[in-house]
């Protein structure tokens, strides 16, 4: 039972088990129960759905807040709403990806899911890394404020354009390296097929695959934008992990919403440039300017909710009456 109560990079053992537990029961009712059959999911049960992994992470915060004070939750929350505005930019990507492959919107949701699960990993190792290092040297949280302010204007002036997937070099690598089918297999990643030369079975990995693959590259790199962005608000390691993973996981309920309706967020870009601008600049004032005073939790969050709520209902205004375009 002591076991249960000390320390892991700052917060008691049982929190970190509490919220494992809960991460892998929402995973399991997701994938075991609601959606055990493959199927395309509707804007409005993706709604709903989504309205329920909000909720949950509201009321995890409500616990945040009791557990471990006032000052904390409000950064979970803060940390909580950019994630979750940032993968909006993930919803475009993914949508480019599954159009790329012509994924099936019925195999979409398992993808999702899959990769979902393979991010909780990698962010969890980004973070650690991340943790570690801040706890080494202070200075490093100069270099990812630095980091943010400069994304957060490259973001504003950066030009509207389509990737080209073809030219990516993680899909090239692999189509030379690794046999994959030239069609579907339904929701399998890998089949055995005949080998033209030997007529024997092989193993070979499917389109969905591939997808999969890209998925969680380009989370890696939205994930560099991301994780400073939550280091920049708390070096606490829990609330940095949990304010992230909530906001995922209910992004691939989010998904088939927002994929229909992702040309009605136009001028959201701007917004968030505008808070990583400001996520990243709150930490030269904090240190310079208010004489190593932390900038006020509420104010941050205030801020940051307001430039996040006036991009979505600038876009939403401004692309009123736009039909979305051709698939």
């Amino acid at each position: 039972m002591e076991f249960l109560f000390m320390d892991w990079l700052g917060t008691p053992v049982w929190f970190w088990l509490a919220f494992g537990a809960l991460v892998l029961a929402l995973t399991a009712f997701d994938l075991g129960i609601l959606h055990k059959e493959d199927r395309e999911m509707g804007i409005a049960e993706s709604l709903k759905l989504s309205a329920f992994y909000i909720s949950v992470a509201m009321l995890f915060g409500i616990w945040v807040w009791y557990a471990k004070g006032a000052d904390l939750g409000m950064k979970y929350y803060t940390g909580f709403f950019i994630e979750k505005a940032l993968s909006i930019d993930n919803v475009f990507v993914i949508s480019l990806i599954f159009t790329f492959f012509a994924i099936p919107r019925m195999y979409q949701y398992r993808a999702l899911l899959w990769g979902i699960i393979a991010v909780i990993v990698l962010r969890g190792a980004m973070i650690a890394a991340g943790a570690a290092l801040v706890a080494e040297a202070y200075w490093v949280l100069y270099i990812f404020a630095a980091f943010l302010v400069y994304t957060g204007i490259r973001m504003m002036w950066a030009s509207d354009h389509e990737p080209d997937l073809s030219k990516n070099p993680a899909i090239r690598w692999i189509s030379s390296h690794m046999r994959v089918t030239k069609t579907h297999h339904g929701q399998h990643f890998f089949v055995k097929v005949q080998d033209e030369k030997t007529g024997k079975m092989v193993r070979a990995a499917t389109p969905l695959f591939l997808a999969l693959v890209v998925i969680n590259l380009a989370d890696l790199v939205f994930a560099v934008d991301s994780v400073p962005a939550i280091f920049a608000i708390t070096t606490d390691t829990f609330i940095v992990y949990t304010s992230n993973i909530m906001a995922i996981l209910g992004l691939r309920a989010l998904y088939f919403a927002l994929s229909a309706m992702i040309h009605r967020f136009h001028y959201l870009k701007y917004a968030l440039a505008a808070v990583l601008v400001f996520i990243g600049s709150k930490i030269f004032v904090s240190d310079f300017l208010l004489d190593g005073h932390k900038f006020p939790p509420v104010a941050s969050l205030g801020v940051t909710f307001g430039l996040i709520a006036a991009g979505v209902g600038y876009s939403l205004w401004k692309t009123r009456g736009a039909e979305a375009p051709a698939a």
